[in-house]
C-alpha cells in the first residue's frame, strides 16, 4: 500500500490497518518457516507495508491529529 494511500485515512482505519498487516506477517512467516511460502519478497513487503503504517500514525499523533 502506498503512503499517499495510508495519510488519506484516519489514526482509527490506520490502527486497524496496522493490525491486518500485523496479522498478515504472521501468516506469511509461518508458511515461510512450513516451506510453502512460494514467494518470499511478500514478506518484505508487508514489513515495509507495516513500517509505512506506524510512521504515518507516528506523524498524526506528534502533531496531535488523533482524529
Amino acid at each position: 500500500m502506498k503512503v499517499s494511500e495510508l495519510r488519506s485515512l484516519g489514526v482509527k482505519e490506520l490502527e486497524a490497518k496496522l493490525k491486518d498487516f500485523r496479522q498478515e506477517h504472521m501468516n506469511l512467516r509461518f508458511r515461510h518457516a512450513t516451506a510453502q511460502l512460494d514467494n518470499t519478497a511478500s514478506l518484505r513487503l508487508i514489513k515495509r507495508g507495516i513500517a509505512r503504517a506506524m510512521t504515518v500514525i507516528q506523524e498524526r499523533k506528534s502533531k496531535g491529529q488523533d482524529a
